[in-house]
């Protein structure tokens, strides 16, 4: 597939670029490993923390010019892309402000025996961070920003029709101080990306995109020994036990499916009612979700925009059509056109169904009726997935009961868009594994050598 802007607003195919040769790619592993080398192996964690301040002081200088491109490559809503900007910049200025204690030295008590030992934090090497469409900034800070810090080198192969966003990251790092080698953009084929991993020089992979994506990498990673962190999909729960509040809980559960246009791994996708709530809930939520209004995401305002190409609407289309040939009722929504998919509702999803086991990569929310925690637990982890979670109810001891039973690597308890710089981002079972920023973002690619004195 080659490497164009394809504006999913109007179909139009703004710009292509090369894909990379096999010399160039060789040239950009050895320049990669140079860097590494050199530049990591003789500056200090101060000098590369002022260089990732750097990159978020320039992520914020160029703000528009960053976010106009990402609405071009894949329909972001202007509001939302100026968000992600800003977010990525926060979460490399996090890296900098932490990245002293994040590599400080860890004292080890020792069971028997005189002397002392610690934990010292070094780097690997050269990486290669393979990353999706949707969020193309974010995807990339929360990888490059600690690697960055710990001394690593970054190969980044970006998502094919990223290739806009890809050149502006590598420019600012360029324009932030880092060395050539330090941070390398490739556009780089599928083929091309076992050479990467399979080359020696290469010391780990890390991928954010589909499952199908992330067994590939794995399956390679594993072949050649290299360690791999997978962010894949998923079909979050948002359990509704209880609220003293049902309008705000609607306006979360909509902002939970619709923002970036229902396309994000930790998208609330399965809403789990406990039985005394279900039907008002549903009214008020079918209400709000006919409301969102699909728009130009070049257009402040827009709430929704188009789905990131002709493929995800097809896709998308197809998945609603076969649920409800499988039982599923059409509760609302399920127009679409051209790229557009209107903010849709499914009930009756029967287990069993394909439906009840997918994810859906788009503005579609399956809503589910159960007669109590229990079972709404039960539900919540009847699937393959285990990436985030929500669960809102006015119970504090109830909301954690429910996060110790629930089966993903988050849980949201009464909050959506809650994600932080500082908090660790990951799952488990198919949702993949390893986990990205906060401090455990910072130790995945990462020697933690033993020094034993006596």
């Amino acid at each position: 597939m080659p490497y164009a802007v394809t504006n999913p607003a109007t179909g139009e195919v703004v710009k292509s670029y090369d894909t990379i040769t096999d010399e160039a790619l060789q040239a950009a592993i050895a320049k990669a490993t140079e860097a590494h080398r050199g530049w990591s192996k003789n500056s200090t964690v101060a000098e590369r923390a002022a260089l990732v301040r750097r990159v978020a002081e320039l992520h914020t200088e160029r703000i528009d010019e960053l976010a106009d491109i990402i609405v071009r490559e894949m329909g972001k809503p202007r509001e939302q892309a100026v968000g992600e900007v800003e977010f990525s910049a926060a979460i490399y200025e996090y890296y900098a402000d932490n990245a002293e204690s994040l590599l400080a030295d860890e004292e080890i008590e020792l069971l028997a025996g005189e002397g002392s030992a610690l934990i010292r934090r070094s780097s690997l090497g050269p990486l290669l961070g393979i990353m999706p469409w949707n969020f193309p900034y974010y995807q990339v800070a929360r990888f490059a920003g600690p690697n960055l810090i710990i001394g690593n080198t970054i190969l980044l192969k970006h998502a094919e029709q990223c290739p806009e966003s890809a050149a502006a990251i590598e420019r600012i790092f360029l324009d932030a101080g880092f060395p050539e080698g330090a941070y390398v953009n490739i556009y780089a084929s599928h083929a091309q990306i076992e050479t990467v991993i399979a080359d020696p020089r290469v010391q780990g992979v890390s991928l954010t995109g589909s499952e199908r994506a992330g067994a590939k990498v794995a399956e390679i990673a594993g072949r050649y020994l290299k360690k791999v962190v997978l962010e894949l999909g998923g079909s979050d729960p948002f359990i509704l036990l209880s609220t003293d509040d049902l309008d705000a809980t609607v306006e979360a559960a909509v902002m939970a499916r619709v923002d970036n246009n229902g396309q994000a791994c930790n998208a609330a996708k399965r809403f789990i009612v406990a039985d005394e709530l279900y039907e008002p809930f549903l009214e008020k939520f079918t209400a709000a979700m006919n409301a969102v209004e699909e728009g130009d995401p070049a257009k402040d305002g827009t709430a929704l925009g188009p789905l990131s190409s002709a493929k995800a609407a097809d896709t998308l289309q197809e998945q609603v059509d076969r649920a409800v040939a499988q039982g599923a009722t059409l509760h609302s929504g399920g127009t679409r056109s051209d790229n557009y998919y209107s903010a849709t509702i499914l009930t009756d999803v029967k287990p069993g169904s394909d439906a009840f086991h997918e994810e859906f990569f788009g503005p579609v929310a399956q809503v589910f009726k159960v007669a109590d925690e229990d079972a709404a637990v039960e539900l919540a982890n009847d699937t393959p997935f285990g990436l985030g979670s929500y669960v809102f109810t006015t119970d504090r001891e109830q909301a954690l009961r429910v996060a110790d039973k629930i089966e993903a690597g988050m849980v949201f308890v009464n909050v959506v868009g809650a994600d932080g710089a500082e908090l660790p981002f990951g799952g488990i079972k198919r949702s993949g594994s390893g986990r990205e920023l906060g401090r455990f973002g910072a130790d995945e690619f990462v020697n933690k050598k033993m020094i034993r004195l006596g």
